[in-house]
């Protein structure tokens, strides 16, 4: 076990329980094997130490924003379940009774993520379907990685949520250029925190989502 956490250090200052990390190694394992199948992450990052890092840690770094005590998290485009497999793990082992709600429009994709969510028993809903075809959705967090660009990302949960409580998204090397021009168009309280896996990076935490008037 102590040989496991060593693997962790940058979530040393979560309040993450020790059996969370056991599961993160699970997910690991399940992830490389399926990928070996159908490409779910770059061939490149496919080693332990890289995945654990760049998808694991990176993911796991939200969990401070993520309301855990609604009823519902959504995830809006999971991919291989980054950051839904991650948050609902931590969501488990954190004895939350939150649902993660996990859309996915890709079959084999979707295929991983209930295999996983049994496997680990994780308190999920694999939703099949193209996030954007979805309509009148409710949810606290909603949550986005490498899903679309900022100014999608916000239309979609403008038009297609009708109730949310926050939106957290993951902000690359250009994030700060791309704000200021959303922002020309969009009105939204934020706050800002700095990546703890790359230091051009940085989370967005988002409410109170509006358009500006002649947009």
């Amino acid at each position: 076990m102590e040989e496991i956490l060593k693997r962790y250090p940058l979530l040393k200052d979560q309040n993450v329980p020790r059996e969370t990390f056991i599961e993160f190694e699970s997910f690991i394992s399940m992830l490389k094997k399926k990928n070996e199948e159908i490409n779910i992450i770059s061939k490149k990052t496919a080693k332990n130490n890289l995945i654990r890092e760049r998808h694991i840690i990176d993911c796991a770094q939200i969990i401070e924003f993520v309301d855990l005590n609604n009823p519902i998290v959504t995830d809006i485009g999971s991919g291989g379940g980054m950051p839904g497999i991650i948050i609902s793990i931590m969501s488990k082992n954190l004895k939350k009774s939150a649902k993660l709600h996990l859309y996915e429009k890709s079959h084999h994709k979707s295929v991983f993520l209930r295999n996983v969510s049994r496997e680990l028993k994780l308190n999920t809903k694999i939703i099949q379907q193209n996030i954007f075809e979805a309509r009148n959705l409710e949810s606290g967090t909603i949550m986005a990685r490498a899903f679309k660009p900022l100014p999608i990302v916000l239309d979609l949960v403008y038009k297609n949520f009708k109730n949310y409580k926050n939106l957290i998204l993951f902000m690359g090397k250009n994030g700060e250029n791309i704000l200021v021009e959303t922002l020309k168009n969009w009105e939204f309280d934020f706050e800002k925190k700095k990546s703890i896996t790359s230091d051009d990076s940085f989370l967005l935490n988002i409410k109170n989502i509006k358009k500006k008037m002649g947009n």
